[in-house]
Parts: C-alpha cells; structure tokens; sequence
C-alpha cells in the first residue's frame, strides 16, 4: 500500500523562499519605466477643402502620446517622434514589473500563511 508522504514545510518554505529570491533578481533586470500607453495617432486638421477631411489615407502625422489616467482622469503627454519608443519601452518595462509585483506578493502570502501556522503550531495558546 503506498503511502503519500507530507511534504516537510521546512523544504516547503525553502523552495517558495528561494523562488521569492529569484523574482527579486529580476527587479534588476527592469529599466526606466512608466504607466502609460504610447498612441501613434493621425489627425485631421479641421480645414475643410483639406484632403484629411474626406481621405483617412491622407491625414496629417503621425502624431504620438503617451495616455495614461490619475485620479480617474485620463492624462495625454504629446511626444516627439524621437521619444515614442523611449516611452514604449519604458511603458513594457511597467507591465513587466507589475506581473514582477503581484507574483512576488502572492508567494509572500504563501510564505507568510505557512510560517504563522508553524509558529502556531510550535508555540499553541
């Protein structure tokens, strides 16, 4: 008859610690960064016998922003073509970190759930 064998939660602990340690490197990895989505937009000018007006072909631009939102307010940062792709990237290296972020709280949780029931279980009230 086999047996399933508990796994031993100093190992547990260590395994989760370690993989903690490893995402933490990773925080090294992660370059400037900014909240925002980088637009690449082409505008109509508003002039009436201009050929934007009735050609999306032949609207003017590109024109580039980074959009993002405070307080509930969505915030338009004209860009230089020149800085689009500094802010693209730097936008990413933001995404990157936030995944970073949540995947080393959720082991903290773990981590923390599991040490505060050994504690309890060393030291019962």
């Amino acid at each position: 008859m086999s047996r399933i064998r508990r796994r031993e939660p100093s190992a547990f602990l260590e395994r989760h610690a370690q993989r903690f340690r490893e995402l933490k490197q990773d925080l090294d990895q992660i370059d400037y960064f900014c909240k925002g989505t980088v637009l690449k937009r082409m505008m109509k000018c508003g002039k009436a016998h201009c050929a934007c007006a009735s050609d999306p072909t032949k609207r003017h631009g590109p024109y580039f922003e980074l959009t993002y939102k405070v307080n509930g307010k969505t915030v338009n940062v004209k860009l230089s073509p020149e800085a689009a792709p500094l802010y693209r990237a730097a936008s990413l290296q933001y995404r990157k970190l936030k995944v970073l972020l949540s995947r080393l709280e959720k082991l903290s949780q773990t981590i923390l759930h599991h040490q505060a029931k050994l504690a309890h279980s060393r030291h019962p009230n």
